[in-house]
């Protein structure tokens, strides 16, 4: 899938950037725009060169207007149009989940950079992304229930956690559609920046990650910070911190980590994520749709 349709993919001195990219069509979501963007996070995280990822909208009018509601192949627009008796159907899956899981799963931080529009998939896409700036152009909608249908795309799990359980609610039960100046107090986003500067402050803050930081000691925090509040007791989390503490102080970035400290210079991590991850990751099963 190197040749993309519906995205476009660029990796820069270590920051990649995927593009939605339908400009006739205000960067709408398609089936093929989810099994592209798979494909590239699957590329960010076998390249080790990859230190973050930038999702972008092509233009400044939208991010993601949401499902494209006239799709070119005529196909079902909301989710297949195959009749199942089988509710646990493969065919049942909802393509937006499919596309949020897969950047849940990412094992490289993601930087939400949202343009403009972003509505329906355009906003339940973002939940999963680590950080998430916006444009004071941008506006947003979770609105579901005014296209009588429910949040999709696991958002059900990803909003409460971001904005909190009333916020969540307030949004998905009313549809509206609200700023961005709504967003960044309601704590979806975490700044706004004039259109021509949203780009370059999220290349700013992927080029601190980057520069700054062990690929491997941030692929290993953005897990933990992901996985480990669904543990029942903190002693569960002692578990995994004690045993990544063991482990990375024991490694190559640790001793690097410290003597550029110690030297005043910028440090040069040598450990890679594709091969250098503690023995223990991932310890969560990864549940299957079965």
């Amino acid at each position: 899938m190197s040749d993309y349709s519906h995205i476009r993919f660029d990796v820069d001195d270590g920051i990649a950037t995927i593009t939605l990219h339908r400009p006739d069509k205000m960067n709408a979501f398609t089936g093929t725009m989810m099994l592209e963007m798979r494909d590239a996070f699957d590329r960010t995280d076998a390249d080790d060169d990859v230190r973050v990822v930038i999702v972008t909208g092509h233009g400044a009018r939208a991010f993601c207007a949401g499902a494209d509601l006239t799709p070119d192949d005529g196909k079902h627009v909301f989710s297949s149009g195959d009749a199942v008796t089988d509710l646990s159907d493969p065919r049942v899956r909802d393509g937006g989940g499919q596309l949020t899981l897969r950047i849940y799963q990412s094992k490289k931080p993601v930087i939400g950079a949202i343009n403009g529009a972003a509505v329906g998939i355009g906003a339940t896409m973002q939940l999963p992304m680590d950080i998430r700036l916006a444009s004071t152009t941008a506006r947003f909608g979770f609105v579901f229930a005014r296209r009588g249908i429910v949040p999709e795309a696991a958002s059900s799990w990803f909003l409460p956690r971001i904005v909190g359980l009333p916020q969540a609610l307030e949004w998905c039960m009313t549809g509206r559609v609200f700023d961005a100046a709504e967003a960044l107090r309601g704590g979806l986003v975490r700044s706004l920046h004039e259109p021509d500067d949203l780009l370059p402050a999220a290349r700013a803050l992927a080029r601190e990650i980057a520069d700054n930081t062990s690929a491997v000691a941030v692929s290993m925090t953005r897990a933990m910070l992901w996985h480990n509040p669904q543990f029942d007791h903190p002693m569960q989390a002692h578990h995994v911190d004690s045993r990544a503490i063991y482990t990375l102080s024991r490694g190559p970035d640790a001793a690097e980590g410290i003597g550029s400290f110690l030297e005043k210079r910028k440090p040069r991590y040598p450990a890679r994520v594709s091969s250098d991850m503690p023995e223990f990751y991932p310890w969560w099963e990864e549940p299957g749709w079965e």
